[in-house]
Formats: C-alpha cells, structure tokens, sequence
C-alpha cells in the first residue's frame, strides 16, 4: 500500500485534520499525524487487513532545538507479511521547563515493545508517555538529573562523588 493510499484510509476514518502534512524528501516517506490520536492510527494501522503493520521496528524522541521549543516522536512501522515500511511523525511545543516535560500518549498498549522505547526516550529526552504502565529511566540511575540528549542540556561534573566530564 502506497503513502497516498494510506492517507487517504486514515482521513476516511479519522477525519482529514489527522494528517498534518507529509515528507516525501527523505529515504522513507513520513506522514506526520495529529499527536493526540497516534494511539489510534496506530492500532488502525496495526489491524486494518489492507495495512496490517504490525510490528514497531523503532521509536525515538527528538528535540527540535532550544529556538523552536519543540519535541516530536518519530515511529517506523513495518508490514512484515506486506513487506513495506511507513515513518509517523509527531509533534508539539513545550517550555523546556524539567518540571513540565513534553506530554504524548503511549502506544504501549497497542505495541507491546513501545514500552521499552518510550522509556529511553523519556530517559534521554524528557518525553513522557501518558499511560505508559511502567515510565521509569531504563540506561540512567532513578536519580539522574536532566536528560542527556536535549539541545541544552549541560554536562554535569560529578556524580556521587566521581568525576564524570
């Protein structure tokens, strides 16, 4: 199933505003959807029998940088008896505030491997997955500070006492 066929299958069943735009510049073509439904375009895509991708190969979160104050999640969805791919996007700002991180629905209940990656990713970026049945760092001590992987975040010296930088 091409990207124009699968468009057009979610705007039928979700309406056309599901689909905020595409990326057709890159090796693999991204439809980057409304945040707040991902959850259920992902299970529509799971069990629809004319998409049926219905394994999650990769989840990462990214920071657009500190100018645009904006975090996303990039999801690579493959079809493996389809023997096709598709990348979804998502997308929305925050202050940077480590009090107030990014907010996105997990998508753990519709693949179960989501929850590893949706741990590394508020780990490493801050992101936090509303309904995620276990969000807690994975690769970093419980009492970190920070997430390493955000455009502005500093180096600390030490920790517990051992130089680190």
């Amino acid at each position: 199933m091409i990207l124009e066929e699968i468009k057009a299958l979610l705007s039928e069943k979700f309406g056309e505003d599901i689909i905020l735009g595409t990326e057709t510049n890159g090796l693999q073509s991204a439809l980057i959807i409304a945040a707040d439904k991902i959850a259920e375009v992902c299970l529509e895509l799971r069990d629809n029998p004319k998409t049926y991708f219905d394994f999650l190969a990769c989840l990462t979160g990214v920071d657009y940088g500190k100018d645009s104050n904006r975090f996303g999640v990039v999801y690579h969805l493959a079809s493996i008896p389809y023997q096709t791919q598709i990348t979804l996007k998502i997308s929305k700002e925050n202050s940077r505030d480590l009090n107030q991180l990014p907010e996105f629905k997990s998508i753990s209940a519709v693949y179960k491997t989501a929850e590893w990656h949706e741990r590394e990713a508020y780990d490493l970026i801050g992101i936090y997955f509303e309904n995620h049945p276990d969000l807690r760092r994975i690769l970093l001590p419980d009492d970190w500070e920070g997430y390493p992987l955000r455009k502005d975040y500093a180096n600390a010296e030490f920790y517990k006492g051992i130089k680190i930088d």
